[in-house]
């Protein structure tokens, strides 16, 4: 459970980024925390850029046993860190990092098996999908690179530049294509992709939609990593279409839940992590300058 009052006993996890005073993830880590009864304990902690690797030294010098990783950290993580996971090192981006017995700290990346992870929990299959995935930042391409390893049969990234979705695209290998948005050919793709992904922050806080919403129809899921809104307003149009849903928050809460087995061997309770995200994000909307 979480300490009534931290003592030197309580293990310390946190989350390091700039800005981080409206991350989630201390509501969802302690949360975690509780669900498992162990006495560990979760902040955040603003880390100005080019402090890093200051910030790692830290972590070894206090104790801190897992860092969560966020924006504009997540390369230079990669960087800093001693040992790097296979999809960490695939993506040069680490999100979680790990504090092994010996001081050596091993960099994670949980994003995009997060969303797959997400994507199961709603009962939407990989195995031999189509899928099109808009956007092709880091988390894009976290997701491309989860998704090939999870038996999907194709991968086409669609981004308004033609660089960004051909790096993006090159982590699924044989599997990927790309094509630019607002092509005909981009269109066609998410016409017959089973599986449309929206990776951007199109639609975060705004009615604001990545594609023309003509281009969905009954037969498709269509996933959104956005959470703010949890409707966004491309599910909307998804949903009036005929399509299935998944909302961004699975993603976010299932990647959590990975960090937390990575960092105490133990799997949380998702559902309860999932309800403390929910309530927080009320609160918010109830009190939104605070």
């Amino acid at each position: 459970m979480i300490p009534t009052a931290i003592t030197a006993a309580t293990r310390i996890a946190g989350v390091i980024g700039h800005p981080v005073g409206h991350s989630l993830s201390p509501a969802l880590h302690n949360a975690g925390f509780a669900s498992l009864q162990i006495d560990w304990a979760y902040a955040a902690f603003d880390v100005p850029p080019g402090s890093v690797s200051d910030a790692l030294r830290a972590m070894r010098t206090l104790g801190i046993g897992g860092l969560s990783v966020t924006m504009p950290h997540k390369e230079a993580a990669a960087e800093a860190v001693d040992e790097l996971d296979p999809s960490a090192a695939a993506l040069h981006s680490v999100n979680t990092v790990v504090a092994l017995p010996d001081g050596r700290l091993v960099g994670h990346s949980t994003d995009g098996d997060g969303f797959v992870a997400s994507l199961a929990d709603a009962g939407v299959p990989t195995v031999g999908v189509s899928v099109c995935v808009l956007g092709a930042g880091g988390a894009a391409r976290s997701i491309v690179e989860a998704l090939a390893r999870h038996g999907v049969a194709s991968i086409v990234v669609v981004n308004r530049s033609a660089a960004g979705a051909t790096r993006a695209a090159a982590l699924a290998g044989p599997l990927g294509a790309t094509h630019q948005l607002g092509s005909q050919r981009a269109a066609q793709a998410i016409r017959d992709a089973a599986l449309v992904v929206n990776a951007t922050s199109v639609g975060m806080g705004s009615a604001e939609l990545p594609i023309d919403p003509a281009l969905l129809h009954r037969g498709q899921v269509v996933a959104d990593i956005v959470y703010h809104p949890r409707h966004t307003a491309l599910l909307g149009a998804a949903h009036a279409a005929g399509a299935r849903t998944v909302e961004g928050l699975g993603m976010l809460v299932h990647q959590a839940a990975l960090q937390q087995r990575l960092w105490t061997g133990r799997s949380p309770d998702v559902a309860a992590m999932a309800a403390a995200a929910e309530h927080e994000l009320a609160l918010r909307q109830q009190h939104p300058d605070e």
